[in-house]
């Protein structure tokens, strides 16, 4: 029966490494540079809110090394939720990650891979319509993200061995594609003109709105608003380097959890963070923070109004010349297909833990003759694929990064309440800095929190509905597990 199945614990911490790095570089360190340099108008500050990003997501994942040493179970972040709370908790997590968090971030990085697809191949254009479903165009370009989930899925269907080759391949060959972006701009193609641009101004704060791709306005900051322009900013880096968390969700397949979780939670966060942050250094070496959205070539449009925020495509051109957007165009291919296999592979684990507890379809707690959840994968391939065609994939992520937020302040928070809860449960790993460390990942991630629900409202309230959309769901499935 496939109840009676285990996992096979089969990822090493190299393997775990590679799902950390993996399932954090996607589209996002080529893009969303352009938003940041917009809301901060300085080089200094676009440095700064890379630099507090990575450490506030380093220190995150120092702290998540406890949790995962002392619940190596499948499931990772549900069950430290569960465990330090109540099962509502635990289940409001899951039920954000399944209903956004993990599928809305899978079909938005599938479509990612399918518009740079559409580079190469321009049949799979967003704009190539080939029918409508209930008065909705659907493009070549959202069937290729589901054809890339559909084969992933497939992949992760078969097992983990097969998931893992793929995962250690493409990591490997985007991280090292990656870094001779960064090589090239920092030592080969440095731009005497940007350089003087940027560091004459380097700490020049200036807040540039935008409507239309038209500037509307262009805001002297000082002060406080500095600070809330960080904040707001941080909304794509942060976003940037998420998913890191997803390793803790493969827990019952990982060989020696409680040593290699922790382990690969820090080196992966730590080199991905310093590649971001170098990523960054190269753009300002290459390319003037400041552009006008009307000029003719990619330094005239600068960093801020990059073509259609393609950052890493811009700093590209200027190196390669013409093959810029092909070169650009397969590193993120080759990024973004090897991130989604990680995000598929762990989501499932998610809702497999979800089911245990009788909180999700019963189905979707057994495993297959290959020993991995079969139906949580394909339920969650499905629910991909449908927020690939309905093309809201996108609202519904900038909603819940919030909400993502408020998750990762429950669970680190989770250390100081089973520190009494639970103060005999073995912990081979203690969080790094307790109580310091913890504390002020805390206090800063509140405050970005605090900064968001005042400046940016309509992405935040939405967010928490969202989450407490699960609530009377959590009832209804606990009255249902009963019956049955």
């Amino acid at each position: 029966m496939s109840e009676q199945r285990e996992f096979q614990r089969g990822l090493n911490l190299f393997d775990s490494t590679m799902i950390v790095i993996g399932s954090m570089i996607g589209s996002g360190i080529f893009i969303v540079s352009a938003d940041i340099a917009r809301n901060v108008g300085s080089a200094g500050l676009l440095l700064v809110v890379w630099i507090i990003t990575g450490f506030i997501t380093l220190i995150a994942a120092l702290s998540y090394g406890e949790l995962s040493g002392m619940m190596p179970k499948a499931g990772g972040q549900y069950v430290y939720l569960r465990e330090a709370y109540n099962p509502l908790v635990g289940f409001l997590y899951g039920w954000t990650v399944f209903l956004v968090i993990q599928t809305g971030t899978i079909a938005a990085v599938a479509v990612a891979f399918a518009k740079f697809t559409a580079v190469i191949i321009p049949w799979f254009s967003e704009q190539h319509f080939l029918f409508s479903i209930a008065g909705r165009n659907i493009s070549a370009a959202q069937l290729l993200a589901i054809a890339s989930i559909i084969v992933l899925t497939s992949v992760n269907l078969g097992g983990l061995k097969e998931a893992k080759i793929v995962q250690n391949i493409f990591t490997f060959t985007k991280t090292l594609a990656l870094l001779s972006i960064i090589l090239l701009g920092l030592f080969v193609a440095s731009n005497s003109e940007a350089i003087a641009a940027n560091f004459s101004n380097f700490w020049a704060a200036t807040w540039t709105k935008v409507e239309n791709g038209k500037v509307i306005s262009i805001e002297q900051l000082s002060g406080f608003m500095i600070l809330a322009a960080i904040g707001t900013a941080m909304v794509g880096s942060l976003f940037s380097s998420d998913a890191w968390n997803n390793i803790t969700f493969t827990a019952g397949e990982v060989i020696n959890p409680k040593r290699n979780i922790p382990l690969s939670l820090a080196i992966g966060t730590g080199v991905v963070t310093f590649l971001y942050i170098l990523a960054n250094v190269a753009y300002i070496l290459v390319l003037p923070i400041v552009g006008s959205p009307d000029a003719a070539d990619v330094a005239g449009r600068g960093i801020q109004f990059a073509t259609s925020d393609r950052v890493g495509t811009a700093v590209a051109s200027y190196i390669f010349g013409e093959p810029a957007a092909i070169v650009m165009a397969i590193l993120i291919m080759i990024s973004t297909f090897g991130c989604n296999n990680g995000l598929i592979l762990a989501g499932a684990r998610v809702y497999y833990a979800m089911a245990k507890d009788g909180l999700f379809f019963q189905k979707t707690g057994t495993l297959n003759k290959h020993s991995v959840p079969g139906w949580a994968l394909v339920v969650q391939g499905m629910w991909a694929s449908m927020l690939c065609l309905s093309g809201s994939y996108g609202d519904l992520l900038d909603y819940v990064v919030f909400a993502v937020m408020i998750f990762y302040i429950l669970t680190v928070a989770g250390i100081f309440i089973l520190r009494k809860k639970q103060p005999d449960t073995e912990r081979p790993y203690k969080a790094f800095g307790y109580p310091v460390i913890p504390a002020i990942y805390i206090v800063l991630a509140s405050a970005i929190c605090i900064d968001l629900l005042i400046f940016k409202p309509a992405y935040t309230w939405p967010g928490v509905f969202i989450v407490l959309s699960g609530v009377p769901v959590y009832y209804i499935w606990k009255k249902f597990s009963k019956q049955n």
